[in-house]
Parts: C-alpha cells; sequence; structure tokens
C-alpha cells in the first residue's frame, strides 16, 4: 500500500471509478510532468448532484459537489499515475465552475470543497493556485465542474 493509499483510507475515502468522457475529449493528458485533467462534474455514488447555488442549493450543499469533484479527479489522476498517487509532487492549480445565479458571490467557499480534499490527502504539495466562477449553467445540470493540472515525477 502506497503513502497515499494509506492517507486515503485514514480519510475513509474511497476513489470512484473513473468517469467516461461524455463527449469528443479524453479524460486527460499527460505532457511531460504534467497531467491536464478534464473537467470532473459533481457525480457522487453514481449520482450527479445538480442545482444551482443560490437558488436551491446552499454553500454545505456546493462544498459536498465540489468535494465530489475532487474524488473524481483523483480517480483519473491515479489512472495517468498507473495506479501510484505517489508519484504527485504538487497539485499545480484548480479550476472551478459553480452554477450559481447572478448575485451568488461565494464561488471561492463551495471549490474550497475540492481545495479542501487536496491538501487533506497530499498535505503542502495540495495547496495550490485556483479560480472558482460562477456559471449559468454546467454540463448535464451539474452543480459544480472542476478541471485540473498536477505535477507528477
Amino acid at each position: 500500500m502506497t503513502r497515499i493509499d494509506r492517507k486515503l483510507s485514514e480519510l475513509n475515502i474511497v476513489l470512484p471509478a473513473p468517469v467516461a468522457p461524455v463527449a469528443t475529449y479524453v479524460p486527460f493528458v499527460v505532457a511531460g510532468p504534467l497531467v491536464f485533467i478534464s473537467g470532473q462534474v459533481s457525480l457522487s455514488n453514481g449520482a450527479l448532484i445538480k442545482g444551482r447555488l443560490g437558488a436551491d442549493l446552499n454553500i454545505e450543499r456546493g462544498q459536498e459537489a465540489a468535494r465530489a469533484c475532487g474524488l473524481n479527479l483523483l480517480a483519473h489522476l491515479k489512472s495517468a499515475c498507473g495506479g501510484d498517487l505517489d508519484r504527485v509532487r504538487r497539485v499545480v492549480k484548480l479550476g472551478a465552475f459553480v452554477c450559481s445565479t447572478p448575485d451568488f458571490v461565494d464561488q471561492p467557499k463551495v471549490a474550497n470543497g475540492c481545495s479542501d480534499l487536496m491538501v487533506a490527502v497530499f498535505g503542502d504539495a495540495g495547496r495550490h493556485a485556483r479560480a472558482a466562477v460562477g456559471a449559468p449553467a454546467l454540463p448535464l445540470g451539474a452543480a459544480v465542474e472542476i478541471d485540473g493540472v498536477f505535477e507528477i515525477d
């Protein structure tokens, strides 16, 4: 069992199976030491967390949706690393898209659901640059979509 696998176990985290793309793109691209992971929607336990922040979802539910995106990112990252998340050197950047009403301004708080997960799993190497923006709609009605860039060895 790898160091990160032990950490996931300590956190009671079981990674989902990587989600197949729903359109014409690949789930990730490895370019040199970087892994670019396509946007992952808020799929949790086989069900999509849907809704709009500021309308039918509160910040806590949005954070759960962002955490679900993070778990899906980690599932693809593990695949990109040949099953060994110990190869991850750093979470470089996350881009969070939050389905929200025009007056909702707490997208960064929602995105923390994913950011906090990365820090919990990778420690200081999980600290990253980030964008968190609002969107009027996301694919499949998802509440949150997050993509990521990771450095590996």
